[in-house]
């Protein structure tokens, strides 16, 4: 089996998460911190904002089953890529839209999501492509967040149902039976 590997930055990262480990081809999810200035950082230093980092999701999957273009249009359709540091209430750089490509290949494939989702939306896509960074996978109880205690948390159950019913609309073909 094939791996590759996707980073991208959607919001808060329990909610990213909780979209992309239902997928075929996808072996595992993991949410961390890339794209700051300090090293290992808390969930703490990084909610402050002062880090730079933004919370994102590292996606290790089969392109094989799942293509990186297809990982790609699934994060347009599940996340506002038009609002600059801001997902819902969750306001700030460390939830900022962002692509982080490992190679080439994939900061073109980005580009052309961009381009690819930009005609379905009324506003600007402000989703950044930013270099590849250190990844710092975040601490353990952010781990498979909405599997374990996710519909027990009203932020989690007023934001992730949504993502996943868009996820289950345009994308049925694409999650595990």
């Amino acid at each position: 089996m094939a791996q590759d590997i996707a980073t991208l930055a959607g919001g808060c990262f329990w909610c990213t998460e909780a979209v992309y480990q239902s997928l075929k081809g996808v072996g595992a999810v993991e949410s961390g911190y890339i794209g700051g200035r300090v090293p290992n950082p808390s969930y703490e230093q990084v909610c402050s904002g002062a880090t730079g980092h933004a919370e994102a999701i590292r996606i290790t999957f089969d392109p094989d089953v799942i293509s990186y273009g297809d990982l790609l249009d699934i994060f347009f359709a599940t996340h506002d890529p038009t609002t600059l540091n801001r997902q819902g209430n969750d306001i700030g750089t460390q939830y900022r839209s962002a692509i982080f490509p490992h190679s080439a290949e994939q900061e073109a494939e980005a580009r052309a999501a961009i381009a690819r989702a930009q005609p379905s939306l009324s506003d600007p896509i402000v989703t950044a492509i930013e270099p590849e960074a250190p990844w710092y996978p975040a601490e353990d109880y952010h781990q498979k967040y909405w599997d374990r205690v996710g519909d027990r948390n009203p932020y989690c159950m007023a934001v992730i149902p949504p993502k996943l019913a868009k996820l289950r609309k345009g994308f049925a073909d694409r999650i595990e039976a």
